[in-house]
């Protein structure tokens, strides 16, 4: 077993212990498809993109949500947007160098200056402590509704850039982002590009599975085809002809597995590093590489 997958399956063993009895849809398995979350969730955003983060509510169909997100750099409407989406129990507006923040890592920390406006979105749920997010993934419509608030957030902050005059965004993020990602392409694909990381199309699979089902209920493991039904987008995004996404994938990656993933990209290039999930998120220098290259060629 190479390191890549031992600290894959290390993480599973680890967070199935730490979830105990709060595994993910353990309470319920009922849900909207991701078309009528998304349509049944209301974000309002006006006013100047200026550095600075903007808390916000949306109206969705679990109730009122915390979505936000955050101008880290504005440079003006004449240069490029980089909309990134975090990963899972990340804190995206934490900027200390110890803090699970991959957007600081990748654009914060970089090396070089990134000549482009930098936007991170903070989905719902990541606003309050870890047991209190594992308590609301018990349910499978608050993770689904998690989702598509984020990639309806995508859409308003796409909405308003170009209303500015903005005609060049890029919508990238990892795991739970590069789904957010991938998402919105599917029903709005109003970014320039998108650059999902470590993520695809078969989100039921991750959880039915992968090494990851060691944190997903017996009963939702014993109703796999319902989830599914629920989380797996891979027809809706193939419906957008569009060449304009550029994923990366793992090769080692024992969560969002190369072989079932990589399907999702049928006619796309996938750039494909070395690493497993945990080992591909602290590879920050190909990630950052990756997504600078297709900002300068697109």
């Amino acid at each position: 077993m190479n390191q890549h997958i031992f600290f894959d399956n290390l993480t599973a063993t680890i967070g199935a212990l730490a979830t105990g009895k709060k595994k993910f849809f353990s309470q319920s398995l009922k849900s909207q498809g991701f078309s009528a979350l998304i349509n049944n969730t209301e974000i309002h955003l006006s006013g100047k993109f200026q550095e600075g983060t903007y808390e916000l509510e949306a109206e969705t169909p679990v109730g009122i949500l915390d979505p936000a997100f955050k101008v880290v750099k504005w440079h003006g409407n004449n240069f490029p947007t980089i909309i990134y989406h975090h990963g899972n129990n990340e804190r995206p507006f934490d900027f200390r160098k110890s803090a699970k923040n991959t957007f600081f890592q990748i654009f914060v920390n970089s090396p070089e200056e990134i000549k482009a406006n930098l936007i991170v979105v903070r989905a719902p749920f990541h606003n309050s402590s870890i047991k209190a997010y594992q308590e609301k993934m018990t349910d499978l419509q608050n993770f689904a509704t998690m989702i598509a608030t984020s990639v309806k957030l995508n859409e308003a902050i796409i909405s308003e850039l170009s209303s500015k005059g903005c005609d060049k965004i890029l919508t990238s993020g990892i795991s739970l982002g590069g789904w957010v990602t991938n998402l919105h392409r599917s029903y709005f694909n109003t970014s320039t590009v998108y650059i999902p990381l470590m993520a695809g199309t078969f989100l039921g699979e991750l959880f039915i599975r992968s090494k990851y089902k060691k944190l997903t209920s017996e009963n939702a493991l014993k109703n796999a085809e319902a989830l599914k039904n629920v989380l797996n987008f891979d027809e809706a995004f193939k419906k957008v002809n569009s060449p304009n996404v550029f994923p990366l994938l793992g090769r080692y990656d024992q969560f969002i597995e190369y072989q079932v993933q990589k399907e999702s990209y049928t006619g796309h290039p996938v750039k494909v590093i070395k690493n497993g999930h945990i080992t591909g998120a602290l590879n920050t220098k190909a990630l950052r590489n990756h997504i600078l290259d297709v900002l300068q060629k697109n």
